[in-house]
Formats: C-alpha cells, structure tokens, sequence
C-alpha cells in the first residue's frame, strides 16, 4: 500500500471515529442539557438542579439501592455536586482533591492532589471543603483552597495549566465551583471575615489569561483598578461607602458560591457575600448602603461590564449574604410569562426578580424572620425593625442568625410541580455592638461584643431554648406561599436534586431520602451511616438511571459530628452494594491533670484570646480536638511548640504566632487547664453504619 492511500486510509478511519464519538462539553452541549447527563453545577446553566430522568420514580423508588461506592482520603466536609460527561464521573473532595471514575462501575480513572498547604485550612472560616468542578472541551476546572485555578486533562488529570487568582499574602480561599461561560473559567473566593476584598475572576479557558475581574467594593485607596468594576463604583458604588474600618479589610464581598449564566438574557448573575466587620457600624461608620454586599449583580460574560444589581440587605450588618444558590426560570406571574431570578438568601426572604432588568416582583418571609417586618416593593428595601441594628452597645438576639434560613445548599426547582424546594434553616443569632474594636489582619473580624471568659467571668443566665431545626420546604414562587414541609431537628441538612420522576432527593439525619415532589411523602430512605450535606446529582448509562451523593459532614454549622472518612455512593434500581459500617472515632483518653505543668498565665486573659482565635473550631466537640481535654496543654513548651511554631501545620493547625506571643499563649493555656478542671467528660461516640 503506498503513501496516498494509507493517508486517506488513516483519515477516513479518524473522520469515523470522530462521527461516532460526542463531541466535547461545550456552550451548546451545556444548554442543551442533556437528559442523561449532569454537565454544569446545577446540572444545566440555569442551576434548576432539575433532571428529565423518570426510571426511578414514585412508584420504582422503593427499589434504589447502593451501585457502587468510592472511599475518600479525606475526613472532612464533603460538598461537590458529582458531573458527569461521556461515562465518566468527576468530583472533588476537601483539600480540592479531584477524582474520575467510571460512572457505570465505580472504576477510578485518576485523581489529582493539588496539594494545598495543611495550614491553609486555618484561613477557612467553613472547613476546607470544595463544591465541585466545571467541564469544557476535554478539561476539568477546579479551585483550590490557596486561591488556585486549575485546569486538568479529563481522560489523565494532567495539569493544563494552574494560575493563582488571589493576593497569597492575605487570607482567601476558594471553596466555589467554576462556571465556564463563553470560554471563559469564572471563579470567585472567600475568607471576608479575615480582611479581604471580594471580586470575581474570568479566565480564558485555554490558557488561563486573565480576562477581566470584577471588584464588588471599592478600592480602599480611592484608585481605578483597571477592572470591570472601575465605571460603575465611580458612577454608583464608591459613594454608598463611607469611612470606616474597611478601609483597612477590604470590606469583604467576597463571591464564594453563587455564579449562574442565562443564556436568553445573556447575563451572568453573581451572588456577593457579607462584610468586613459584619458590624455596620464599625465597618462604614453606619453609614450608606455599601454596595455590593449583600447583592445580586448581573455582568456580561464577555467582558465582565455591569447591567444591573439588586440588594438584599442594605447596610448588611448580620452576615446576610446573599451568595446563595440562584436559578433562573420561566414563571407566569398575573397571567404573563416572566423570565426572572430566584433566589433564598441568608436574611430569610425569597426574592423574585426581572431575569432582564433586576426589578423585584415579589419578596416574602419563607423562614420565621424578626429582623424586618417585611420587603417594601416599592422601594425593594427591608423595613426593618428598630431594634435589628445593635448599636450604641446594643444587643439583639433576632431570626435569622448568621448561618441563615438558607445558606449554601442548593435548592431546586421543578418546572413540573413549579415549586422550588428549598433546604430552610431557623435558628436565632445574637449580636452585640463592642466597646472597642481593633481589626487584626487574618483575624475572624465580625466586630461583635466579646462573651466573657475565665474563672471570674460571672456565669451567664441560661438562656431560653431557641428554634434550631431544619426544614425541607416545598416552596410556590408565584404565590410566595409554603406547599409542604418536613421538619428535622438538625439545623443543618444537605442540597437538593429534583426529578422528572416525581420525585424530591435531600439528606438529613444520616438517611439520604426520596420525596414525593407534590405532597411531601417520604417514598424511599436510606440510612447512609453519616451526616451528608452535599446534594446529589443523577444521570443515565446504557437504559439505567443512577444517583450520585458525597457523604461528609462538616462546613458552617457541621462541627458537631466526627470526622469520619468521605464517600461517594452511587446509587441504582435494583443496586445491592454494601459499604461497610464506619468505625467508631477514637477519643482522647481522660486527661491526667496531676501530669500538668502549673501556669501562671492569666486565664481571664487567655479565655478572651482563646474566644477569639480558638474556639471557633476548638470548642467541645467531637469535629476538631477539644483542647481542654487534649495532652497538649499539660506542657508548655509542647503547647508553645503547636500554637506558635506550627509543629502540626501539616494536619490544618497553622501557627498562630500573628496573633499571639510567648505570655498570651501562656494564658490561653492557664484558660484551658481551668476548662480541664470544669469541664465535664464527653458522651461516648456511638458506632456510625450504614444499611
């Protein structure tokens, strides 16, 4: 055979293949939404978390069973919404691990360890967690928790290409998952409360250029940036910003989940987060409503230019933000078809808005909420109560607290029932304006009041029992009214996966459950052995339906469980895998204080220090090491050794040397040696297992 004719041999047998292959996931694939495919975050761009799937239905649910599992490295919260593509399932993991498996088997394919620094976890406020990654022709794309985006080879995980989008010198993380739009990777980050200023990135998809950045608060110096952003905070924001300790934070905003793309509008909608302090007061001398915390704002994708914003909570002051889940969807409101924006932020009010324009439709209490009477439609503003801005030494214990009626757990909608089913939350927060304030770079900056700590604190009076339970709330947009729910007496439960099967999937309790969509029944459960909070995802291989859920316990609010090893279980009708029951998690024996070296720190100091660097992860529970029952207070050159040094930095505990000195770390160990003394022994952890 000569030379001619193997070339067109060889051509003609690449053109075949080339016909029977798919082709690569892009814009047209994306919109398209395949049925057996979850492709995107929300499985299609308008994050409706909504599949066409019926295989598994009301009437064959009772049949689901474990297909196949997968067991992680990892013991942390687990959040990412498994894609699938061409067969292959991807996820992530905590510490932005990436993984490929064969979506029929279970086969691993290949991982990828992007090796995030173990001290970076101490600049996390919500658990070094990850909520997933994002498909473009033939790559994978995924944030890492040291601001990384990364572009990794789907058949290898090889890395494409690797970019760092934050400042390495302050405290952000990414914990989002990227959306690619236009070839464009969007991505945003977190750590508002350590001291930095919000923004969202666009990088070109090949090569991972800088395409543009949107700032969503202003320069601090009064400066252009050279970005997006630059027209409209001199036109429009700058002005609602008023002197205040954000110049020194950054103010916050940051954009850690929340990123939805509508094609029909051709707009792009970004969810922004609280600021920095929290405390109005403190942050803006009270002052202005400081665009864009708290906001929705809608980009154009091509090159990041502003069209319009809606805000939620003006002047936010509670940790109301409104980086929750959007979706977009048709709805026919007094008769006419309505292209809107839907969205269930923190502060406890559903907002229906223009898709087009921003402008509110309608807005209602879907939680109990005390903060504000109601949304004035007018004026889109909240009407407030007098006492919700806790000035002037005020205190104010209100719904919601901090955690939200809805945080970062998607919801979805069902364009069969036209009900958005919602994972809602109530719980109270208390808020205290502080005598003194003094912002510490990297520090957890909220500018509340201080709790007393120590042995001559006075004992507070026990406090009234307080609504802290979850909800799965099957919510009517149109009407803004509740169709059903079902109460759970754990705040927080996980996202939500909505089917054409007449069917609602959402976990709590440590069972992963199938509801009826319209009434709320519960069909079919399944006792997983662990808390999950991710939402599940399903998809289709050769005529047979599966669901995919990452089972891990952890992030805002899910520090009161053990850290037990991630999992992925994939789930079939007719499936008879059996994942083996978890093991017990091994507790620190009792603690010889006879053992202790004495200290003469001051414990009323070191209970204050220990409040505001330690206990937000520290505190008595079974998640991280409770340090008054830990064998490393006894010594205090050990002690000084883990605190100051960074001798377990590897394992997440950074050293805390910017914060704290020789004789402080004395104290807080003087503090934690009387805790010893006071604080009664933990009940034993019970074995965990699943069906």
């Amino acid at each position: 055979m000569n030379r001619l004719w193997r070339w067109i041999l060889a051509i003609g047998c690449a053109l075949a293949v080339a016909a029977c292959e798919k082709p690569g996931v892009d814009a047209k694939r994306i919109e398209a939404a395949a049925v057996g495919e979850w492709l995107s975050y929300g499985r299609s761009y308008d994050e409706q978390r909504f599949s066409p799937l019926d295989k598994v239905n009301r009437e064959t649910v009772a049949r689901l069973g474990v297909a196949w599992w997968a067991e992680f490295d990892t013991d942390r919260g687990q959040e990412a919404t498994p894609l699938v593509a061409d067969g292959v399932l991807y996820t992530t993991t905590a510490w932005s691990k990436v993984y490929a498996f064969d979506a029929a088997t279970g086969k691993p394919l290949w991982s990828y360890d992007p090796k995030v620094p173990g001290e970076k976890g101490a600049d996390a406020c919500c658990d070094v967690v990850n909520r997933g990654a994002a498909i473009w022709k033939g790559r994978i794309y995924v944030g890492t928790l040291d601001g990384r985006l990364i572009a990794l080879d789907a058949k290898s995980g090889e890395v494409a290409w690797d970019v760092q989008t934050t400042d390495k010198t302050r405290a952000y993380t990414i914990t989002g998952a990227p959306r690619v739009i236009k070839g464009k990777v969007l991505i945003g980050n977190g750590g508002a409360e350590y001291g930095v200023r919000g923004y969202v990135s666009a990088y070109d998809a090949d090569s991972g250029k800088l395409a543009w950045r949107f700032y969503t608060t202003p320069n601090p110096k009064g400066l252009p940036d050279g970005a997006a952003s630059d027209k409209v905070f001199r036109e429009k924001a700058a002005a609602t910003w008023s002197d205040g300790v954000w110049k020194e934070s950054g103010g916050g905003g940051t954009v850690w989940d929340a990123i939805t793309y509508d094609p029909q509008t051709g707009l792009v909608y970004i969810g922004v987060g609280n600021g920095t302090p929290w405390n109005h007061k403190l942050r803006s001398g009270g002052k202005g409503d400081n665009l864009f915390l708290a906001s929705i704002v809608a980009l154009k994708p091509e090159t990041g230019e502003y069209v319009w914003h809606y805000q939620t909570t003006p002047g936010e002051s509670w940790d109301y933000t409104a980086t929750q889940h959007i979706m977009v969807a048709d709805l026919k409101i007094a008769g006419i078809d309505r292209r809107v924006v839907m969205q269930a932020p923190k502060n406890g009010f559903f907002y229906v808005l223009d898709a087009k324009t921003g402008a509110l439709i309608s807005a209602e209490k879907f939680v109990p909420v005390d903060w504000a009477e109601r949304i004035d439609l007018k004026t889109g503003r909240p009407v407030e109560v007098a006492s919700a801005r806790y000035e002037n030494g005020q205190r104010s214990n209100q719904m919601v607290g901090p955690l939200g009626g809805h945080n970062w757990h998607p919801m979805a909608f069902s364009p069969k029932t036209g009900l958005v089913y919602i994972p809602a939350q109530h719980g109270r927060g208390n808020y205290a304006d502080p005598a003194d304030f003094r912002y510490v770079p990297g520090g957890y900056n909220t500018g509340m009041r201080p709790n007393p700590a120590g042995p001559s604190a006075k004992p507070r009076p026990p406090a009234a029992p307080e609504p802290r339970n979850g909800e799965l709330l099957a919510w009517d947009p149109v009407t803004q009214t509740k169709r059903w729910s079902v109460d759970f007496p754990h705040m927080v439960t996980s996202g939500i996966l909505a089917t054409d099967g007449g069917l609602v999937f959402h976990s709590a309790m440590n069972r992963f459950a199938g509801y009826d969509a319209a009434s709320g029944q519960r069909l079919w459960s399944y006792d997983i052995g662990a808390s999950a909070i991710a939402p599940a995802s399903t998809y289709e291989i050769a005529g047979e339906q599966y669901l995919a859920l990452m089972v891990g316990r952890g992030g805002a609010g899910g520090y009161d469980a053990p850290r037990q090893p991630g999992r992925l279980l994939v789930f079939k009708l007719g499936g008879t895998g059996k994942p083996p029951p978890y093991a017990v998690p091994a507790q620190l024996p009792p603690l010889d204080l006879k053992l202790a070296t004495p200290s003469a720190g001051d414990a009323d100091r070191g209970g204050t220090l220990y409040g505001a660097y330690c206990g937000r992860c520290h505190n008595n529970t079974p998640y991280f090491v409770a340090l008054a029952r830990s064998p490393s207070i006894l010594d205090p050159e050990g002690f000084k050794a883990i605190v100051l040094d960074g001798a377990m930095k590897a394992a997440g505990m950074a050293s805390f040397r910017r914060f704290i000195d020789d004789a402080e770390t004395e104290d807080v160990r003087a503090y934690l040696l009387w805790r010893a003394k006071t604080t009664p022994p933990p009940k034993p952890v019970e074995a965990a297992h699943a069906q």
